[in-house]
């Protein structure tokens, strides 16, 4: 532990391999914390200037006493700010993470560790990753059986037309029970609304089945 918090401040850059890194852009770490360390690992590995951390609202004695050694000991070193969010809903911390995302400059370098925490906000968070693709830099988890190894997970992205995000907008706006109905609102082609259905409905991002409605994907998909 002592030899990991003395290497945060040396920014082990090479590690992490990206050539669009620079001494000019910060990078930010968004993590999911339940046990410090592997918080304390990947801030190790990265050298971020930022560190974001994903906890509970209503935290048990080991969560507290995980964000009680990191401020104590990280944030002497670097920023540390802790976001409170729900446990289960995966929509509600999925759009608290994208709020998050779109709240750090531009120029910054945003990174994601899915590790630590409940399963339900490492899922969400990299969700919010996907929704705000051309933000991420890199999604990583550490698995429990190699400390030292880190898993790159793949920046996937929802790559939504403009149809499909107007169909998504106007079916989280309104009620409609049929596509027909859905037709009266969006200004498309008949042929062009129930291609652009069909396709969300096999993305999973809309179900059909009592009325048009967004999955909690089709929710993510939309932020």
């Amino acid at each position: 532990m002592e030899t990991s918090l003395q290497s945060i401040g040396n920014h082990i850059n090479n590690i992490y391999d990206n050539p669009i890194m620079g001494s000019l852009n910060k990078k930010v770490l968004i993590a999911t914390l339940y046990r410090p360390e592997p918080v304390l690992l990947a801030t190790t590995r990265l050298g971020p200037d930022r560190l974001i951390l994903l906890t509970d609202k209503d935290q048990d004695k080991e969560q507290k006493e995980a964000i009680k050694l990191i401020q104590d000991s990280l944030g002497k070193v670097i920023e540390v700010k802790e976001v409170k969010t729900e446990c289960y809903d995966i929509v509600a911390i999925a759009t608290k993470c994208v709020e998050i995302i779109d709240m750090q400059p531009h120029d910054d370098l945003i990174f994601v560790n899915i590790t630590g925490g409940r399963k339900t906000k490492a899922i969400a968070l990299m969700f919010a990753a996907y929704a705000r693709h051309e933000r991420v830099t890199k999604i990583a988890y550490n698995p429990e059986e190699d400390k030292n190894a880190i898993v790159w997970l793949p920046r996937l992205s929802f790559r939504l037309t403009d149809s499909q995000k107007l169909i998504l907008e106007k079916i989280d706006s309104g009620k409609f029970e049929t596509i027909k109905d859905l037709s009266e609102k969006v200004d498309l082609s008949t042929a062009m609304l129930y291609r652009a259905i069909d396709e969300l409905k096999d993305m999973d991002l809309i179900s059909t089945e009592d009325g048009l409605m967004l999955t909690d994907a089709g929710k993510i998909a939309k932020l």
